[in-house]
């Protein structure tokens, strides 16, 4: 790797110098992807440990499990109370969009909290930027709130027609 003899002169150095940084940069690089080679080895035996246990797990209760073939399986009970009709009831619109509203602010609620971890590292834009997320919220929700998607009282005979609570 190190060919010649050493010479006082500045050419040799500089050339002896770029060779030994070459050796450390291929050296490093070396460790480097022994290392990652050495990671994604244990994680690839940890992917099929997992799979070989979760398989093991299905064989057993399969094998071990209870059958029960009587009529009364299949019938739907619940609380100790056979039921009585179809399980299939038509239910109005409005309890979904309230559920929607639900997961879409209690997800905003997650992106305000984060920023309330890194409020100090993200500084005065951060807090422009939380500030205009905030307000876009409180217009979506005054938006819903006179559309009258949040109202649940009673339809009353002075609902305009393109509200969504009907």
């Amino acid at each position: 790797m190190f060919t010649g003899v050493l010479n006082t002169s500045s050419e040799s150095v500089a050339t002896l110098r770029s060779q030994l940084n070459a050796f450390r940069v291929g050296t490093r690089t070396k460790m480097l992807l022994h290392d990652q080679t050495e990671q994604l080895w244990t994680l690839g035996v940890y992917f099929i440990l997992v799979l070989l246990l979760v398989a093991a797990m299905l064989a057993v209760s399969n094998v071990l499990g209870q059958r029960h073939d009587e009529n009364a399986t299949g019938q739907p009970y619940e609380s100790g109370i056979l039921s009585e009709g179809s399980a299939r009831v038509q239910v109005a619109a409005k309890f979904y969009l309230v559920a929607m509203f639900f997961v879409i602010f209690d997800l905003e609620a997650v992106f305000i909290f984060a920023w309330a971890i890194a409020a100090r590292e993200l500084g005065w834009m951060g807090y422009w930027e939380i500030l205009g997320f905030i307000v876009i919220l409180l217009a979506a929700l005054v938006y819903l709130w006179r559309l009258g998607a949040l109202d649940w009282s009673p339809k009353s005979p002075h609902q305009p027609h393109g509200s969504l609570t009907s």
